[in-house]
């Protein structure tokens, strides 16, 4: 098994199900790229995960990968956890394009993420983003998705179902602002006006930033505005980047129902 470092490195190993299917409906659904080079799967467990085996051998011979039979030893191995239910997979990598006006949608509503410092922080905000209904996800050069395998298995998948971007964030911004879109920045400044209060109808893009530092003084300067989550109380700490995006992302959906 690897060690919990090994997180930090790249990685396109999918574990679990969920994942190695995230990656079969990605190509139908999102334009990914990425490709399963071969499906591992425990023997002991051929029996338990039938259902999903017999998707994955049809898939196979549609989309030109082996299946492997092996034992939990040798998923252990090539994995961070045992948690992968006897199923793995290899995978090339993604090509994530850089982001130009025509890839973005006239009345849409995307994020932009940029210094969140955790994989797994990083994965969450994904799978809220995604689960809201976003169009897609805008990120920062420096970005977790070389750690795809972790990023895929904390998304619950939605990182392999999502359309992603890479793009500066001022020329994201002006893009976006071209496109006639409101941009939205998350952070507790000064002129900031509560979430629930603001004008959050699309067209809309909203930025995220990492709990430890917060957006760049860059973002901030080119957004419109500014929104802040209002606390139930006097409380100084900030809320993970997974806890904002859940909130402000499932405003945004409360607003444009």
């Amino acid at each position: 098994m690897k060690r919990e470092d090994d997180k930090f490195v790249s990685s396109s190993v999918m574990e679990g199900y969920i994942s190695v299917r995230s990656v079969i409906e990605g190509q139908f659904t999102c334009d990914n790229d990425r490709k399963i080079l071969k499906v591992y799967f425990d023997t002991e467990r051929k029996s338990a995960r039938y259902k999903e085996l017999s998707y994955l051998n049809s898939k196979s011979k549609e989309l030109g990968f082996e299946i492997i039979e092996t034992d939990k030893e040798f998923l252990d191995s090539k994995t961070l956890s045992s948690s992968h239910g006897g199923i793995i997979a290899e995978c090339s990598d993604r090509t994530i394009p850089t982001l130009s006006e025509a890839s973005i949608a006239d009345n849409g509503f995307y994020v932009y993420l940029e210094g969140i410092e955790d994989p797994y922080n990083f994965g969450y905000c994904i799978r809220s983003i995604y689960s809201a209904g976003a169009d897609g996800i805008v990120l920062s050069p420096r970005n977790w998705m070389t750690a795809a395998g972790v990023v895929c298995r904390a998304s619950a998948g939605a990182s392999e179902l999502s359309r992603m971007y890479v793009c500066e964030p001022e020329n994201a911004i002006a893009m976006f602002k071209n496109k006639g879109y409101k941009c939205i920045a998350s952070d507790k400044t000064k002129n900031a006006v509560s979430a629930y209060d603001a004008d959050l109808k699309k067209p809309v893009l909203l930025a995220i930033g990492g709990e430890r530092r917060g957006l760049s003084q860059n973002v901030l300067n080119n957004c419109d505005h500014t929104v802040v989550i209002d606390y139930g109380r006097n409380f100084k700490a900030a809320l993970s980047a997974a806890s904002a995006a859940t909130i402000l992302a499932f405003e945004i959906r409360r607003q444009n129902r």
